[in-house]
């Protein structure tokens, strides 16, 4: 599904990525973990297409087109989705009218006629229940007044509505409580299917205890210098990083 090869960027002027190597098929879950700085969330923004960063070399290959070469919408309409660290507040945009546009930019981007008021309607109401998104939330701006927990729920909300193929969970984790954490890490299985892939950015253990990742890797100064099984979520649960630091 996505083949990332030998990918550097850097963000003004100052190189980031240092040659990332990655390979990511059907229905895999890859945990990306690694130090504060070491280059996870520039991974993803690169990905997405972010315009702050810029790619000076190698490529990302998404079920065979370089994705490099599309824009940031013609990502997220080939089914490529970025659930954000820390998601931004968008007062005076409703949250209905927000998922509205977005879903159908995605359905006429895939050929299909645009949702009526009434299905989509219907739609978020099945999706909501996946998350536990209060119905209330959905009649507000997008994430205003929403409180942490609230909005890392909003975002995989905004992932059922959009069904990508390719989700990157950028430390989603971060600041949930134990009850939040696990409603929105269910509320990621429950969307998972054979055909989809993640990406998920973390610094702990407890997520991936949800999620249950089939490959890890350690991500430290640009690189990925470490590869292997949900084992080795649990070293670095124990030991840190300060091993692969000193190398």
């Amino acid at each position: 599904m996505l083949e990332i090869r030998n990918l550097h960027a850097t963000i003004n002027g100052k190189e980031i990525l240092k040659g990332i190597n990655l390979t990511i098929n059907d229905g895999e879950i890859h945990a990306v973990m690694g130090t504060n700085g070491a280059g996870k969330s520039t991974l993803s923004n690169v990905i997405v297409g972010n315009p702050a960063y810029e790619v000076t070399e190698g490529e990302i290959i998404f079920n065979g087109q370089n994705i490099l070469e599309m824009s940031t919408e013609e990502r997220a309409n080939a089914g490529i989705f970025l659930s954000f660290q820390h998601p931004v507040e968008i007062p005076g945009v409703s949250m209905t009218n927000f998922m509205r546009a977005a879903v159908n930019a995605r359905y006429k981007a895939q050929g299909r006629d645009p949702l009526s008021a009434g299905d989509f309607l219907k739609l978020m109401r099945e999706k909501r229940k996946i998350v536990e998104l209060d119905n209330k939330l959905t009649s507000r701006s997008v994430n205003e007044g929403f409180s942490g927990g609230e909005k890392k729920r909003n975002e995989i909300f905004q992932m059922a509505m959009l069904e990508p193929t390719f989700c990157i969970l950028d430390e989603t984790d971060s600041g949930l409580d134990v009850d939040a954490l696990r409603i929105v890490a269910e509320g990621f299985n429950k969307l998972r299917t054979p055909e989809t892939s993640a990406i998920v950015i973390t610094h702990y253990q407890r997520l991936l205890d949800y999620l249950k990742p089939d490959v890890v890797h350690i991500l430290i100064d640009g690189k990925i210098i470490k590869t292997g099984g949900p084992e080795l979520a649990l070293e670095i649960d124990n030991k840190g990083f300060a091993d692969y630091v000193a190398q």
